[in-house]
């Protein structure tokens, strides 16, 4: 009141001056204070919403409970270490014990779970979590308005957790609206729904944590990470935006963690469920190489000012990359015109490749860029598994060895032309402890010379847990030592 009292004061008591002169003002000291076009933009993420319950009202009908029954062969570890006498047949309660459990020790028993799903079209098809839903002798799925119906499993897909299961309903199903969870920024509220504990249609809030998070779940790990709160029974079930499209699937925590939940993005598996519903199974494209990240050592040694890219360790004799002439010790940066620059992103471009498919594939080979064409294959896990004695052999010891070309001999400015050169070292590995480090030439294991590779896996693969390691090794501006280590 003051302040205006001199306005009127100033402008000589007339009413219309003040007015002007005060509004004079007030855009004088606006231009020095503006606010930006973002911020104001941005103020509705800023205040937390007053209520979830519209959110609650939109998507709740379209969330399910489901129950299952899985049927554990003889009892399983805890029945049989439950019915079984500690002290076996010198007890003198064993005949009492054989009497009365006998051969039901091992017997069958019915294993209940419970967990999370939403609708995903009136025909009744609903997306959870593959553990959910595996093994499963029967599955019912009862729906928010109380009502129950057997389902039947379309499609899983272990390797990102997801499973398609159907049920039958005369009536048109509420349906889920699917969002996009690329568009998903840090930071912004997300709602979780779900039946933890079997407390079905629980609403949780919180905020994105973090995105593309690896847990070490599967080859395909890329997590939304909220503190919305999630327990057991909420797999499967929605994580929806502030429009009430689902922008992730629930499906991990962290044991312990309080406020750390994990959800598969939607976008992920929108491409899994249209194969599942289609076809029942995902298909997968097949490279046929072990990769491994470029290193901070790694890109020093090759000579790699970003950084980025992947190391093919080993190609799969016959598959498309041995076929197409892509060697160990290339860097893959490229595909299909895309960058490069970790393993698990070369991992997923291949994986959505369709099978047949032509990609052109850019490595670095001795500092030089080449060109592959090749035909993708379809992934076979079965095959796969039965490949993994090589990189299981350099994980044990934390030791990932590769050829000795020449061009790395010219690099390192060393004269030797045989042998297998270390190209990196696992932190905290049996490898770092012994004191091995990359760029070190293993000539010897045991007193017997290693040349290749191959030689160099086989030593390793024969000798059992326990044994004792001689490494003779080659070390630059050292000469020769020996390092010993026991696998």
């Amino acid at each position: 009141m003051k302040f205006i009292r001199n306005i009127k004061k100033v402008s000589g008591g007339k009413s219309f001056s003040a007015v002007i002169f005060m509004a004079a003002v007030l855009l004088l000291v606006s231009s020095f204070y503006p606010v930006p076009d973002a911020e104001a933009k941005s103020r509705d993420f800023l205040t937390a919403p007053e209520s979830f319950s519209a959110l609650a009202e939109m998507v709740s009908p379209s969330v399910v409970n489901i129950r299952t029954v899985k049927t554990i062969k003889g009892g399983g570890r805890v029945f049989r270490h439950f019915s079984r006498s500690p002290f076996g047949k010198d007890d003198p309660f064993y005949d009492f014990f054989d009497k009365f459990f006998g051969e039901d020790r091992q017997r069958d028993f019915k294993q209940r779970s419970l967990g999370s799903g939403f609708i995903i079209d009136k025909e009744g098809y609903i997306v959870t979590n593959n553990h959910v839903v595996e093994n499963a002798d029967k599955i019912k799925v009862k729906l928010n308005n109380g009502k129950e119906f057997e389902a039947e499993i379309v499609g899983r897909d272990p390797n990102t957790d997801l499973a398609l299961i159907k049920i039958k309903s005369w009536r048109n199903l509420p349906v889920a609206k699917l969002g996009d969870s690329d568009a998903l920024k840090v930071g912004q509220w997300v709602v979780a729904i779900g039946s933890p504990f079997g407390l079905e249609h629980t609403i949780t809030a919180g905020i994105v944590s973090a995105k593309g998070r690896v847990i070490g779940s599967g080859p395909y790990d890329d997590f939304i990470q909220t503190d919305a709160s999630i327990n057991p029974g909420n797999s499967g079930g929605p994580l929806i935006n502030m429009k009430g499209e689902v922008v992730g699937i629930n499906t991990a925590i962290i044991a312990g963690g309080q406020g750390i939940g994990f959800a598969i993005p939607i976008n992920l598996a929108k491409k899994i469920v249209n194969q599942l519903k289609s076809s029942g199974e995902v298909t997968r494209g097949w490279l046929g190489v072990s990769i491994q990240d470029i290193t901070s050592e790694l890109a020093e040694y090759y000579g790699l000012e970003d950084g980025k890219g992947v190391l093919v360790s080993e190609v799969f004799s016959g598959d498309p990359a041995d076929e197409a002439g892509i060697k160990p010790n290339d860097i893959i940066f490229e595909v299909k015109g895309k960058k490069v620059e970790t393993g698990r992103d070369l991992t997923r471009m291949i994986a959505e490749t369709g099978v047949g498919e032509r990609v052109k594939i850019k490595i670095l080979r001795n500092g030089k860029k080449k060109t592959f064409e090749v035909k993708i294959a379809k992934r076979e896990d079965s095959r796969i598994s039965s490949r993994r004695t090589t990189r299981e052999q350099e994980s044990e010891l934390g030791i990932h060895v590769s050829k000795l070309t020449a061009e790395i001999a010219r690099r390192l400015n060393i004269a030797e032309t045989e042998g297998v050169i270390v190209v990196s070292v696992e932190s905290g590995s049996k490898g770092v402890q012994a004191g091995v480090q990359t760029g070190d030439i293993i000539k010897e294991i045991n007193h017997e010379k290693i040349k290749t590779v191959k030689e160099y896996n086989d030593m390793i693969g024969k000798l059992n847990k326990g044994e004792s390691i001689e490494m003779l090794i080659k070390r630059r501006n050292m000469g020769f030592l020996v390092v010993k280590l026991i696998k």
